[in-house]
């Protein structure tokens, strides 16, 4: 089914908001699917008569140089820093430069596909499968936001596709956009300017205040881990320099006496007999601090016996040894029997020194100090032997079990306190989809609409 975009009465409902807008007092069936029913006195023509398209240049990666003029690719579009270079020179018409409005026709749904105001200082070059829009025959400011509504539009239209959003040229100079008075696109202009400001400002205190539950969350089980639940109790110099000051009745203990260390192994994937079978399969990006209840691969039983894969049964802890961003060092603990790659060590704690539950809150405070003992390599690998040798607080197994137990409650606190700002920041970002489409779209009249804050419960 193709998305439909809720109406901003209904966001505004769930948000709490006091309803603001008023519709155009005289409509008309526009003929325009993406508008539907618009004010009287609105036209419509084609994209294509309202401005001109320039391809971006099909620059091959063998030109790309680390220094020169930087070029646009998609990933530059949303803040990316990791520009690719050119030392020749271009046609003019590939120049961009801050200000400009560009239109990314190939990109992923919600991200880097549509409209974007380039806003760098200096020369930069474009590549293809972006747009740069020139020869306005409007306002440019209200084409970027009327561009951004019929984005949602093209997007709700691609729901066959998943991910990637792609329209040609062709396509896109066809859709018809309203014309309307000079007056009227700046004050739409000057509305959305002003709406979307303020929301983006309640969103980034929401992130602020999730980043602030983390960190709190972090804090918590650090402490808990390394200095216990009683405040009381006196304190010894720790053999850890991170860890700082331990309960004097814990000791200390590297992993090599408190479990067993293993990498996985990953069957041919050559031999489609060793895949598609029973056997859940591992990989480090599912090794994500969360119990594992499932997998996205399976292999057979032939592809285990005939690899270094390993069976590990349920409450085994695994570590990512390796993998980009923040995966290496990440743990979790199996909830099912499954093997695992070469990629992931397999921990198994000796039940009577030491559970895993207590052992997953210590990683999870340690994160940041196993990562700096990684391997001077390009992804800074961790290896079984490194693991082996790292130094663990070991509390009496019933205070590990009262500690586990606390911060799991806690965290259940903290993890539901993420998921309600979550929400409302999802709640925010769907109002801010409405307001710009029913504004470009002539389903509410901000002409004389002033620019008092909204009425919030929240």
């Amino acid at each position: 089914m193709k998305r439909e975009l809720p109406s901003v009465a209904e966001v505004e409902a769930s948000l709490g908001i006091k309803g603001r807008f008023q519709p155009y007092t005289k409509t008309r069936e526009s003929g325009v699917e993406w508008l539907g029913r618009a004010p009287l006195h609105w036209q419509t023509r084609p994209l294509k008569y309202s401005m001109g398209f320039v391809n971006g240049a099909p620059f091959k990666p063998s030109e790309w140089t680390e220094s020169g003029i930087p070029i646009i690719r998609i990933e530059n579009l949303n803040g990316g820093e990791d520009f690719n270079c050119f030392e020749g020179s271009v046609e003019r018409r590939y120049h961009v430069n801050r200000g400009d409005l560009l239109f990314a026709w190939s990109g992923n749904r919600g991200t880097s596909f549509g409209p974007f105001i380039w806003p760098r200082e200096g020369l930069h070059y474009l590549n293809q499968h972006i747009f740069r829009l020139e020869g306005f025959t409007c306002d440019k400011a209200w084409l970027y936001w009327t561009l951004k509504g019929l984005t949602f539009y093209v997007e709700a239209e691609a729901h066959g596709i998943i991910g990637l959003v792609h329209i040609t040229k062709g396509k896109l100079g066809t859709i018809a956009i309203p014309v309307i008075e000079r007056t009227e696109q700046q004050a739409i202009t000057a509305f959305l300017d002003r709406e979307t400001a303020k929301i983006d400002a309640l969103v980034e205190k929401k992130r602020r205040l999730i980043e602030l539950l983390k960190e709190k969350r972090a804090a918590l089980i650090s402490h808990a881990v390394t200095k216990g639940l009683n405040p009381d109790v006196p304190m010894k110099d720790s053999g850890t320099h991170w860890a700082g000051r331990l309960p004097t009745h814990w000791k200390e203990c590297s992993l090599k006496y408190l479990a067993t260390v293993d990498t996985g192994g990953t069957p041919d994937r050559n031999r489609p007999e060793y895949w598609n079978g029973d056997i859940p399969w591992v990989k480090t990006g599912e090794v994500n601090y969360d119990r594992i209840k499932g997998t996205a691969e399976h292999i057979t039983t032939d592809g285990l016996r005939n690899s270094a894969a390993k069976i590990a049964d349920p409450g085994t802890m695994l570590m990512a040894l390796y993998g980009e961003g923040v995966t290496r060092g990440r743990v979790a603990i199996l909830g099912i029997r499954a093997a695992y790659n070469q990629a992931c060590a397999g921990i198994k704690f000796r039940k009577r020194l030491m559970l895993s539950g207590y052992a997953r809150f210590w990683f999870m405070s340690a994160y940041e100090h196993i990562r700096d003992n990684g391997n001077e390599t390009t992804q800074m690998n961790l290896s079984c032997g490194a693991i082996r040798n790292f130094k663990l607080p070991v509390p009496p197994l019933k205070e590990q079990q009262r500690i586990t137990e606390f911060l799991d409650g806690e965290s259940e606190k903290f993890d539901g306190l993420v998921a309600k700002v979550e929400a409302a920041i999802d709640r925010l970002l769907e109002y801010r989809t409405a307001l710009i489409s029913a504004a470009v779209t002539g389903k509410i009249d901000v002409r004389n609409i002033s620019g008092g804050r909204p009425d919030r419960k929240q």
